[in-house]
């Protein structure tokens, strides 16, 4: 009976422990905190040395739930990348996830070796842990402070964030393994790393084309379409270990594959997996909180937060700005992304590796990192928003996304119904504008459902269901935000349309399908009038863009901010052939000028 009363116990402490996690994200939304930050204080205060006293120091455990959080975790993020971002700065962001990695090791190693008197394998081991950058503690705090980051900058962080884990994993098992056991000959560990490397690429790219053929083919009962990609994923990433190969590479890789090909239920396996990367986190941070005890953190306060200005200030730094070099990145941009070095989970779950093993010396490594994590949490971490602000490489929100509603449709691949609720500011509401690929199919008005033709106008407070292709759905939420009406609206708007700054030009091409060289997508609107309006921008500037007129509706620091849209009425306003081409040329003056 006493194991009985023990086990419940256990039950019911980790579930209050889970909902206090997830509470604390409301504080940490409202503030901008790191939700790494709480979630870790949460597990100190929980542990021994706190006032609920709970002995943990099941490292096996805690090793065993990280492993599966950094795996959920990496194949969400590929899920939710575009090929076309990845392939857009595929080069400097895989050059920051390797040889940024190792450099930011080396150049803390010396340190470490003059400030603790430690060897250089030890001291590149302490650097190796505390090398990798956190996604989601970065994005998290973006979302919070409402901020997007330019597109070229916000790629480049995400799919070096995602590619850096297995690097970062990799160099530090080398080193632990080197410590362990004594030299291995150099050219065997680099045969080692492309070993794991293309076994981890083979078989997450393998992988992520078999769960999609089998998602597409398979009968599964509806529900189980995303626990059973998850549960792939988990497989892959199993798989790819016990071979020895990279299994953070395979299943990024993996998430990758999926979240570009036309899959059933994307949208519900999308959500899914935002609940259950979320409750991973959770518990991961707490199992690694109670694993810290503060009476240590105290004890290595002083070389670690030296460790922590020497990564912050030298060593990210230095590195971004020699692996960025050759891909013309503005020296602002540069600053940024050294800036945006957060330290976060990976750093604390790979300094767990060396107690994991039993390494001579190992709580040392735990605590230099976990005080490391803390100082990055709390220093760039509230810092973040306004280094994006200074550097101008972030635009504020224009509006928050409206809520979205995906139903897939069983037997095609290639439509699904999206609806959204009609509220009074909607740019919708106000002129029925929608892109020709989205195709109103169902009306639900007052508990009644409706056919597009039987509902006749729609009105404030109807849900509308449009039938449009999975990849172009989240290009309809523009459409429904909720935005306020500008204090002196131009009458020939479109309803009062507005986007954001920091929406590319490609974007509003492909709504409107307004055909404009490739090499020209891929600006921002911000951009696109700094470089054609020869001035500094003012409320009312305008530019074309095929038969739409861009109208500069507010402007910030001299940044275009919230840009309003209408369509051009006449022959004179659409767009002359010099135009595209003096609009190709500024942009090539500007990429050769980095």
């Amino acid at each position: 009976m006493a194991l009985i009363e023990a086990a419940s116990l256990s039950i019911l402490f980790g579930a209050v422990l889970v909902l206090a996690g997830i509470l604390s994200s409301l504080v940490a939304m409202r503030f901008g905190a790191p939700l790494l930050l709480v979630f870790l204080v949460l597990g100190m205060l929980a542990g021994e040395s706190g006032p609920i006293g709970v002995r943990f120091n099941d490292v096996q455990l805690a090793y065993l739930v990280g492993s599966i959080a950094l795996a959920l975790i990496l194949f969400d993020g590929g899920l939710r990348t575009r090929f076309a971002t990845f392939r857009s700065v595929i080069a400097p962001a895989l050059t920051l996830a390797t040889l940024g990695v190792m450099l930011t090791a080396a150049i803390t190693a010396p340190v470490v070796v003059w400030l603790m008197g430690l060897g250089w394998k030890q001291a590149l081991l302490v650097g190796a842990v505390a090398a990798s950058t956190d996604a989601a503690a970065v994005m998290f705090l973006l979302r919070a402070r409402g901020l997007r980051l330019r597109q070229r900058v916000a790629a480049t962080l995400e799919i070096e964030s995602g590619t850096n884990d297995p690097f970062a994993i990799f160099l530090t098992l080398v080193l632990v393994q080197l410590l362990a056991t004594g030299d291995r000959p150099w050219p065997e560990i680099a045969m080692d790393l492309a070993g794991q490397g293309l076994g981890g690429a083979a078989i997450g790219l393998i992988g992520g084309r078999l769960t999609v053929l089998a998602l597409n083919r398979l009968a599964l009962p509806q529900g189980l379409h995303a626990p059973f990609v998850t549960t792939m994923a988990l497989g892959l990433f199993g798989l790819a270990q016990v071979v020895h190969a990279s299994g953070f590479l395979a299943v990024y890789l993996a998430g990758l594959i999926v979240g570009n090909r036309p899959t059933r239920a994307h949208g519900p396996l999308v959500v899914f997996l935002d609940a259950i990367t979320w409750l991973a986190q959770i518990v991961m941070f707490v199992l690694l909180g109670l694993l810290a005890s503060p009476q240590q953190l105290v004890r290595y306060a002083q070389p670690a937060l030296i460790v922590a200005a020497t990564l912050m200030l030298l060593a990210r730094p230095l590195s971004v700005f020699l692996c960025l070099t050759p891909f013309q990145f503005s020296w602002r941009e540069r600053a940024f992304i050294s800036w945006v070095g957060l330290r976060g989970a990976v750093g604390i779950f790979l300094a767990s590796i060396p107690l994991l093993v039993g390494l001579p010396g190992a709580p040392f490594y735990f605590n230099i990192a976990f005080v490391v994590v803390l100082v990055s949490l709390l220093v760039q971490g509230w810092t973040l928003a306004p280094a994006a602000r200074l550097l101008r490489v972030a635009l504020p929100r224009a509006e928050p996304p409206p809520r979205r509603v995906e139903l897939d449709l069983p037997g095609q691949l290639e439509q699904e119904l999206v609806g959204y609720h009609v509220q009074a500011n909607n740019p919708y509401l106000r002129r029925r504008i929608v892109p020709p690929w989205a195709k109103l199919m169902l009306v639900v008005r007052d508990e009644a459902v409706f056919t597009a033709s039987e509902a006749g106008a729609i009105r404030q407070g109807d849900h509308v269901y449009f039938l449009a292709p999975p990849q172009k759905a989240q290009a309809l939420d523009r459409f429904f935000v909720e935005m306020p009406p500008p204090l002196a609206p131009d009458p020939r708007l479109l309803g009062d349309f507005f986007v954001g700054g920091d929406v590319m030009v490609g974007a509003l091409a492909e709504i409107y399908g307004v055909e404009i060289p490739a090499e020209e997508r891929g600006i921002t609107l911000s951009d696109y009038f700094a470089d054609n309006l020869g001035h500094p921008p003012e409320i009312g500037d305008a530019l074309p863009v095929g038969p739409i007129m861009l109208i500069a509706n507010k402007v910030t620091d001299g940044v275009v901010t919230v840009v309003g849209l209408r369509l051009a009425d006449t022959e004179e306003e659409a767009i002359p052939a010099s135009f595209t081409r003096r609009l190709r040329n500024v942009i090539s003056r500007a990429l050769g000028k980095g």
